[in-house]
């Protein structure tokens, strides 16, 4: 009995100096200094003119990363000259605007910090069509002035209800992108 409860406390006493080991080590210094660079996974509009929706997944910021990403959607239309990001920011509902932020931007930039992953692709013949429709649901996003990390609306909500309105956006949201399935 007694060595059962001496294994049980070296178990627990593992588990959570593991998991600060991992709280810890999920970010360095303040989300201001984290990188927003290209991530380079884009073709540059000048090398590439035809159509391209792209929607990318990076690690949310600190220990959220462990179990969440952020989710958003870049386009460009043929022989445009930038990108077009689509994205729901939750801290922008505190400066009084709305979370569902697009502006032309970086397509690939890295999350605060964090890689992020191509999680669909579509160019050429069918993505202008898209991208129109994209801009157009857009517009309709019911939550484009709320969010809530959980269970949602939130940043993965917005590419998972812009692609349920679109016939053919056949998007495969990853498995830690809480909130993708938030209804009302």
């Amino acid at each position: 009995m007694v060595n059962q409860e001496v294994s049980m406390r070296s178990i627990f006493t593992v588990l959570v100096l593991s998991l600060g080991l991992v709280l810890t080590g999920c970010s360095t210094g303040s989300w201001r200094d984290a990188s927003r660079d290209s991530a380079n996974l884009s073709p540059l509009p000048g090398d590439y003119s035809d159509a391209i929706v792209q929607v990318y997944a990076a690690d949310a910021w600190g220990w959220r990363g462990i179990f969440a990403v952020h989710t958003w959607i870049s386009v460009k239309p043929s022989n445009a000259d930038q990108y077009t990001v689509l994205e729901v920011i939750g801290w922008r509902a505190r400066w009084g605007v709305p979370v569902l932020r697009i502006e032309k931007d970086l397509p690939d930039r890295y999350w605060f910090g964090a890689k992020p992953e191509l999680v669909y692709e579509k160019r050429g013949e069918g993505a202008d069509q898209l991208i129109e429709d994209i801009l157009r649901v857009s517009r309709d996003y019911p939550w484009a002035n709320e969010y809530t990390v959980f269970p949602g609306p939130n940043s993965n909500t917005y590419p998972a209800w812009v692609a349920s309105q679109i016939e053919g956006f056949e998007l495969d949201m990853p498995f830690r992108a809480i909130g993708s399935g938030w209804e009302p």
